[in-house]
């Protein structure tokens, strides 16, 4: 299975539509691949809270038009990153989307754990309130964003609930870019899972982005790592191998404390 993560740079003096046909055309570029990736709230920036209501879409909105349109054209499963999505009822919430190769929307995920402690996206925003994971035909994905990575019990909810492929988008910045790669290797090594974490490049409200994004296997193996700047990262994942691993090394089995229903025996059908 091969999989691009667009580290697409979040430049204050770009419009949001400007981005936004920036990284559809991006997208539909990997049309080689099976699986894009982009990060969280690229359209605006995640650190940029002033814009965050002015720039806040309906579900159906310009960027779920605009990303639906490139995943069919490009014939992908695309994770189309994070925006600010205003609810019905008015509340703002960072969301992600997830397309089939047809175009059509196959998930839909609210940031479960907000940014910011007493300030910014903790106070703006709404908090998701549940787990979701896609499946593809070759793998399952578990959806996460940015701060989640800090929460290790999201994590083995996903893999309890099938996630073989853990998915990061996120608007990390330097000053921690660090625990960025400790936390991906941390949860790839404790859930024997694939962490495909891709996040921003560039600078937007003053802050500076980690880029970074990673690839790291069900072994804490970092595949693939990109630099600061704007990149596009692509990268085998062998599907096989979260199965071998834990059938090898059975950690998994070993719980003893918030022990979920056991997980169902590999299939050799993975149709």
């Amino acid at each position: 299975m091969r999989a691009s993560l667009i580290q697409i740079a979040v430049d204050p003096d770009e419009s949001v539509g400007s981005r936004r046909a920036r990284a559809a055309s991006s997208v539909v570029a990997q049309s080689g691949s099976d699986l894009v990736i982009l990060p969280e709230l690229w359209p605006v920036g995640a650190f940029a809270y002033t814009a965050f209501e002015a720039e806040a879409e309906p579900l159906e909105g310009p960027t779920h038009q605009v990303m639906a349109k490139a995943a069919a054209e490009a014939g992908v499963w695309l994770h189309a990153g994070s925006f600010v999505e205003r609810a019905d009822d008015g509340t703002l919430f960072n969301t992600s989307l997830v397309f089939s190769p047809e175009g059509e929307r196959a998930a839909c995920y609210r940031k479960i754990h907000r940014f910011g402690f007493d300030q910014g996206e903790a106070v703006m925003m709404g908090a998701g309130e549940e787990l979701v994971t896609v499946r593809l035909p070759d793998t399952t994905l578990g959806l996460a964003t940015c701060y989640d990575l800090r929460f290790p019990e999201q994590f083995r909810g996903l893999v309890d609930a099938g996630a073989e492929t853990l998915i990061v988008a996120a608007g990390w910045p330097e000053r921690r870019r660090s625990h960025w790669t400790l936390l991906a290797q941390a949860r790839a090594v404790e859930n024997q899972a694939y962490v495909l974490a891709v996040g921003t490049a560039g600078t937007h409200a003053d802050v500076q982005q980690a880029g970074h994004s990673i690839v790291v296997d069900p072994w804490g193996e970092v595949l693939a790592e990109a630099g600061a700047d704007e990149e596009i990262l692509t990268v085998e994942l062998d599907p096989e191998k979260v199965r071998t691993t834990r059938e090898q090394f059975p950690v998994l089995k070993g719980r003893r404390l918030g022990l979920a229903p056991p997980l169902p025996a590999p299939s050799a059908d993975r149709s």
